[in-house]
């Protein structure tokens, strides 16, 4: 009797990757048009809003350089742990809290025109983060609990608290009752880079971290152990590499990362700590990490992808009067799009027929 078995190919292409990003953009602009279509816009029409009228405009480009900055700074975070298969989910959470770390700094030294409070700023959204992360971090080690579910929990955990905070003790006594805290004054912010945008030089961080997630990835000794680990645990025990010493690491970078962009938010277009200090950055940089197939200069471009797509959704609800759901609709087709074609490409379904069963091999 002739049944299938799903197998590793045999050969893979080193431009595999790219083919399988490349294909899923391609499917999910097929997949965009019949959303379109079936919103009553023509598809070419929709397609333009989304991709192509945000990089007419210097306003539009500095919208997705903005939004692209935090994408960026989490991406290349949660990739260095899903290369170790630590799987945190929980990047929006350790944001959320990352901005509340920075925020209790610049509210405690409001007026201050020291140029020590910015830094100190980042330092704090980054150990605030690493600290959120490092709960889950704790129970894996010890306990051996599901990180993608304690990470998941956490960040609703956050975002209560985020809820209590500018509810409460950090709300703004002039602000009307609005929950939200005081505005942060210019020692407190980053400096615009193009007049006339509001993209800002936390876009730096998420390069910088670019860089350091290169060379962490390809030059470093914990890098490769990482790696090891993820790939083949066994060797990795084998050859002495701490499974636990990995599983921290994994989650303090990228919780750090994600801390970082916490502040990147708070620190620049938002200017104050408020309750939707993010649109859904930490769960969209799970899809931009992915889509970059894990490697920093893949997330590089996939960060602007995904930040063009987050803009294009806003052009086309103007423009072509779709829902805003649309942006949502687009990132859910682009990870989709991306496991499949990732999946067809590095795996291959194979009919197997007693006859080409080797002779003397054990039957199933």
């Amino acid at each position: 009797m002739a049944r299938f078995v799903i197998e590793a190919r045999p050969e893979r292409s080193v431009w595999a990757p790219i083919q399988v990003s490349l294909l899923a953009i391609l499917l999910t602009c097929i997949g965009g048009s019949f959303l379109f279509m079936a919103y009553g816009v023509a598809p070419l029409k929709g397609l333009e809003a989304v991709f192509i009228d945000p990089l007419r405009s210097t306003y539009g480009i500095g919208e997705v350089l903005l939004k692209m900055a935090p994408l960026l700074l989490i991406a290349q975070g949660l990739a260095i742990g899903f290369r170790a298969q630590v799987w945190n989910i929980g990047a929006e959470g350790q944001l959320i809290v990352g901005a509340i770390g920075a925020s209790l700094l610049a509210i405690q030294f409001d007026g201050t025109t020291s140029p020590l409070l910015l830094p100190g700023m980042i330092i704090a959204g980054m150990v605030g983060g690493m600290a959120w992360a490092g709960v889950a971090a704790f129970l894996r080690a010890q306990f051996n609990a599901n990180e993608i579910l304690v990470t998941f929990m956490l960040t609703s955990v956050a975002l209560q608290l985020l809820y209590y905070l500018v509810s409460g003790p950090m709300r703004d006594p002039m602000g009307f009752n609005f929950p939200q805290s005081i505005s942060f004054g210019p020692s407190a912010t980053f400096p615009i880079l193009i007049p006339g945008t509001r993209v800002n030089a936390s876009l730096f961080l998420g390069l910088g971290v670019t860089v350091l997630a290169l060379i962490f990835v390809q030059r470093s000794l914990a890098g490769y152990k990482l790696s090891v680990g993820g790939v083949a645990p066994g060797a990795a025990m084998y050859a002495g590499f701490s499974s636990k010493r990995a599983i921290w690491l994994a989650l303090l970078i990228s919780g750090g990362a994600a801390g970082l962009a916490g502040v990147g938010e708070v620190a620049g277009p938002l200017g104050m700590l408020q309750r939707n200090v993010s649109p859904g950055y930490g769960y969209a940089g799970i899809i931009v990490a992915v889509l970059g197939g894990l490697h920093p200069i893949g997330i590089l471009f996939a960060s602007a992808l995904m930040a063009l797509v987050y803009v294009g959704g806003d052009f086309a609800l103007l423009t072509v009067g779709v829902p805003n759901a649309v942006t949502g609709i687009f990132q859910g087709m682009l990870l989709t799009f991306y496991l499949a074609c990732s999946f067809l490409l590095t795996q291959r379904i194979r009919r197997i027929t007693p006859e080409t069963v080797p002779k003397g091999a054990p039957a199933e």
